[in-house]
């Protein structure tokens, strides 16, 4: 029996049950953002719960996608998800009216970094998406996107050169609307979106980066993401591939359609 004048002796489920309480609760020191007590820090307190037992709880709930570690910084509270809404995020009164994709989905979109262009040879299944030869380069637009200080995304657009050139699609700001915009103006809006959606683990290079590029600093190797493969037609030409990947932890996946399997 605890000794009622004592503090209560925690077990790794009933500490990692009190604090996903105090975080869904926002409770004081537990709110989105806020950095969690160290392991001392907890053995220490009123609590007195034993490090090995507060080490469980946390990466149970780290597992749960409620706790995030920061490398040399500790563990903090994990903020809201990242709505990506589909498909009003993609649609033609969206970027027609100069907006961006992003910023149909949240007040506070995740901002893009890192933006690289340049002409490149793409992925064989990139190529015959867009209708080129094998060995003929496209345009590649890769950006990295962050949400405060964390890495949330990596994305790669694929475009035939033909549809690029001395166009602002070449220059890392495309201007109002971004990149269908753009090809609007060239009498290519697109007018039908095919995204194909996998869950799977980040590989070496997306969590740590590649070829001088950062990564997602993902907290560990098996970390899941989405990735996603977007196609964007104008009529029945593929004029942009689109390739992402998405911290999993840090998005929710939105997709709202009407009943008849039409276009919402």
């Amino acid at each position: 029996m605890n000794d009622a004048s004592g503090p209560k002796k925690h077990t790794a489920e009933s500490f990692a049950a009190e604090l996903r309480r105090r975080i869904k609760e926002g409770a004081k020191g537990y709110e989105a953002g806020a950095k969690l007590p160290t392991l001392r820090d907890f053995a220490s307190s009123e609590e007195g719960v034993a490090r090995g037992v507060a080490e469980k709880a946390i990466d149970r709930l780290r597992a749960e996608g409620l706790i995030e570690s920061r490398r040399g910084s500790g563990s903090y509270v994990r903020a809201s998800r990242i709505p990506r809404t589909s498909p009003g995020r993609l649609a033609s009164k969206q970027w027609g009216r100069g907006l961006s994709i992003q910023a149909h989905d949240s007040v506070d979109p995740p901002q893009a970094v890192d933006v690289t262009v340049g002409d490149v040879v793409p992925p064989s299944q990139v190529a015959e998406a867009l209708g080129v030869r094998p060995g003929d380069v496209v345009l590649s637009r890769y950006r990295r996107y962050v949400r405060g200080r964390r890495p949330v995304q990596l994305a790669t657009a694929y475009l035939p050169t033909d549809l690029t050139r001395g166009t602002r699609i070449e220059h890392t700001d495309t201007g109002p609307g971004g990149t269908f915009a753009r090809l609007a103006e060239q009498g290519l809006e697109p007018t039908r979106f095919v995204e194909r959606v996998v869950s799977r683990a980040a590989t070496p290079e997306e969590i740590s980066g590649v070829d001088g590029r950062e990564g997602l600093a993902l907290r560990r190797e098996g970390s899941l993401v989405f990735e996603i493969t977007r196609y964007a037609y104008a009529g029945d030409r593929c004029v942009e591939v689109s390739l992402m990947v998405l911290d999993a932890e840090s998005y929710e996946l939105i997709y709202t359609f009407p009943a008849d399997g039409g276009v919402s």
